[in-house]
């Protein structure tokens, strides 16, 4: 089974909204937060830092969000702010943004009741890898119950460290809805404490647990009907593209090319705009910026070919606000 935000992520439909940076749950070894993300206020939509509530707005409508997901951090420390935000896109976008929030503590009634009012669709659930196995008779539980009575979707969001029958009893018997296990990884936030525990890469993957696919999280878990299992090659690979390729075709000018990775691909030519009318481009295919022109790529290379401009390049970069460059191509 996959969930309505599940779904929205896979098409890179889903902004990111990490809210706040926080989180009293110390003892989470695994958490993959960096040090520029870990212990800090600030709020991100996506890769853009938040100033103002029209940040969030234009980041949405950048990359045409269909949802928004709520991380930090912790975003039940940050309540009025998450709610806030929950508001706002709600208000802006209409019901049918999807909504789904990350969360380490159960937070009670009133925090349950307030995220639902707000416009809260989707609450995932990831207690303590301490009590995996003994949530039963706990708080952990009574909060699936409480999050649907205010009517919210409860689930289960855990990182693949091991199989833990006590979550498909939950789904079987209980009140959570699905169980999402996302393939357990190193990142620059945890590396050193992983390593520390005797977790190591796999070989040949830049991010996966030797073992994440064990057969018994496979077998046990992940072939539950409500369990899904998102491996980070399809984060990285498909999740990610699939956003920058979303964007790109929102953003795109005519001349830009979009690529299966979701960049864009537009040439860059130090000339004078005067030059461009004078060899009847038209208008369509470049735009005249403050010290350079930018181009359709193909038809700067082939002016440089033919001896009309001097020189050029080709210029790949993401979509994103920050607009990074992945690669140049001098043209000359």
């Amino acid at each position: 089974m996959i969930s309505k935000g599940c779904e929205q992520c896979a098409k890179g439909g889903k902004m990111v909204l990490f809210v706040y940076g926080y989180c009293d749950q110390r003892d989470c070894f695994y958490c993959p937060l960096g040090e520029n993300r870990k212990n800090v206020t600030d709020v991100y939509a996506n890769e853009r830092r938040v100033e103002s509530d029209d940040d969030v707005i234009t980041e949405a409508k950048r990359m045409d969000a269909l949802g928004s997901s709520i991380t930090g951090g912790e975003p039940q420390e940050a309540l009025d702010r998450t709610c806030h935000y929950l508001e706002l896109l709600k208000h802006e976008f209409g019901s049918d943004h999807h909504t789904h929030l990350y969360t380490g503590i159960t937070g009670g009634r009133e925090n349950m009741r307030r995220l639902a009012e707000a416009g809260l669709d989707e609450i995932r659930f990831h207690p303590p890898f301490e009590q995996w196995g003994d949530l039963h008779g706990t708080d952990w539980e009574d909060i699936l119950y409480i999050a649907k009575e205010e009517g919210l979707t409860p689930a289960f969001e855990i990182p693949g460290i091991r199989a833990e029958p006590e979550f498909i009893e939950f789904i079987e018997n209980g009140p959570a809805e699905f169980c999402n296990i996302n393939e357990f990884e190193m990142s620059d936030g945890n590396y050193r404490r992983m390593q520390e525990r005797g977790f190591e890469l796999e070989d040949g993957h830049m991010s996966a647990v030797e073992g994440s696919k064990d057969d018994a999280i496979l077998d046990e878990m992940a072939s539950h009907e409500k369990v899904y299992f998102c491996t980070s090659v399809f984060k990285d690979a498909a999740q990610h593209r699939n956003r920058m390729k979303r964007m790109a075709q929102n953003i795109c000018r005519e001349f830009d090319e979009v690529t299966d990775d979701g960049t864009l691909v537009f040439g860059k030519a130090f000339a004078e705009p005067q030059r461009f009318e004078a060899l009847g481009v038209p208008e369509e295919f470049y735009t005249v910026k403050t010290d350079h022109v930018e181009v359709a790529w193909w038809l700067l290379e082939e002016m440089v070919e033919d001896g009309d401009l001097e020189q050029g390049e080709i210029v790949e970069q993401y979509p994103t606000v920050d607009r990074t460059v992945v690669e140049r191509t001098p043209l000359a």
